[in-house]
């Protein structure tokens, strides 16, 4: 009996899920070259199935997928329990910055856009690995306010408010470089990662829906904005 390779190594699992042979076929060869164990996926249906089946650590997916595309599909990975937390990067050919917006809302962790470097993508891979298992569950507190690292909720005075994924590192973020001046820039690389796909002012929309978020609680002064430079997180704000 020939047993699979994946049960003698200590190695993470990672889903493609594309349509497209060629593609799907260069993805498992530069993951598999990298030290990746991969699954191999057609269709967001199949996807599922494998997600039930196989322990998997990081997904990859293509926004234009035949039947459920690849935003309906990060849609219902977060609405479940045992994939809500898992890194996913979308495969596009999408440039605009308002699907940037589309795909982080509905819980994208990262883009790569076609043609692709199946270096970056590697590169892009080991990043969100790295920093979905250095997550401790640890709280960072200042204002009455306490973000909780691992399940990205914030507390205040006793009420839960969660975050979605973009909205979470740019405000962990903030709030682990206290009364600091950040640039747009500065926040796009320590909140989120360099992105191509990710404009500037993307920024600036990430942040009017967090004081959105905090504004019913009085928080919404936290967030400072720096004409001409950026933002700053002010402790001790008094709304």
């Amino acid at each position: 009996m020939r047993l699979d390779s994946r049960f003698f190594m200590n190695t993470k699992n990672i889903l493609v899920v594309e349509d497209d042979a060629d593609i799907s076929s260069l993805l498992r060869f530069s993951l598999e070259h990298a030290g990746f164990s991969v699954f191999e996926s057609p269709s967001a249906e199949a996807a599922m199935q494998i997600l039930t089946d196989e322990q998997t650590d990081l997904a990859i997916i293509d926004w234009m997928l035949p039947g459920m595309d690849g935003l309906s599909l990060t849609k219902s990975l977060r609405e479940r329990t045992d994939t809500e937390k898992m890194p996913i990067i979308m495969l596009t050919a999408r440039s605009e910055e308002a699907d940037a917006i589309r795909g982080f809302d509905s819980g994208v962790d990262d883009f790569v856009t076609k043609p692709f470097s199946p270096r970056e993508l590697i590169a892009r891979v080991n990043a969100l690995l790295r920093r979905s298992s250095g997550e401790a569950g640890s709280l960072i507190e200042s204002n009455g306010i306490a973000l909780n690292t691992r399940n990205h909720i914030l507390q205040i005075n006793g009420e839960n408010l969660y975050l979605k994924p973009r909205e979470y590192g740019l405000f962990q973020y903030l709030m682990k470089n206290p009364n600091r001046i950040l640039s747009r820039n500065q926040l796009l690389d320590g909140a989120w990662g360099r992105s191509a796909y990710v404009e500037e002012r993307t920024v600036d929309v990430y942040i009017v829906r967090l004081r959105k978020k905090l504004e019913p609680s009085g928080k919404s002064g936290v967030i400072e904005t720096v004409h001409g430079v950026g933002y700053l997180y002010r402790t001790n704000a008094e709304k």
